[in-house]
């Protein structure tokens, strides 16, 4: 199988990538690797899709939400994080629905703060939300017999001296169950899953 991962230099998509290692043909693509994109940029995920060429599953690992309190957020800060790690993958679905195999899967990334939001994650629970959802919508409607989950875990332990103390009495995962959740993903049979890691 050639799986596609988006974000493949992050925390995150290194652990997928190494999951996916010696299982699959794994493409890497990144803002700093080899294979560039932009979340923010659909000419960017247009252009990656030609490049690597056809793919049997997409994994994404990436897209930022800025933090803050909601009475200091500012109109900017709400489209960025909109326009990065929502529409972006969004985008990343809809432009990729032609470039994936038939059967071929979508997985993409949520989180936590879906359903457990903290102080300053307005923003970030809004768009963990908005992801969700659109799993289980474009999952009844994606063609060829394709695929969407959402992977959505708690705090990383390996991020945990950046991000813990936003998230009192919670437990940290490793970052590598979270890439077994992707793993499931790809190889497995369901759409219109939000896989829960940690939670």
């Amino acid at each position: 199988m050639r799986v596609l991962v988006v974000g493949a230099s992050g925390r995150l998509g290194s652990a997928v990538v190494a999951a996916l290692a010696g299982r699959h043909e794994v493409v890497e693509a990144s803002r700093s690797g080899e294979n560039f994109v932009d979340l923010t940029n659909p000419a960017s995920i247009a252009g990656l899709y030609t490049a690597v060429g056809r793919v049997d599953a997409v994994a994404c690992t990436a897209g930022k939400t800025p933090y803050g309190a909601l009475t200091d957020l500012t109109s900017d800060q709400w489209l960025a994080g909109v326009r990065d790690k929502l529409l972006g993958q969004v985008e990343l679905v809809r432009l990729g629905i032609e470039h994936v195999t038939d059967g071929g899967s979508f997985t993409l990334v949520s989180g936590i703060l879906s359903e457990q939001p903290v102080p300053t994650s307005p923003i970030a629970s809004t768009v963990d939300g908005g992801v969700d959802a659109f799993v289980r919508s474009a999952a009844i409607e994606l063609p060829r017999g394709q695929r969407i989950n959402a992977v959505s875990a708690t705090v990383f332990a390996e991020a945990w001296d950046a991000y813990g103390p936003m998230f009192p009495g919670a437990t940290p995962i490793p970052v590598a169950d979270a890439a077994a959740a992707y793993v499931a993903s790809i190889e497995g049979s369901g759409t219109g899953q939000v896989l829960k890691v940690g939670y």
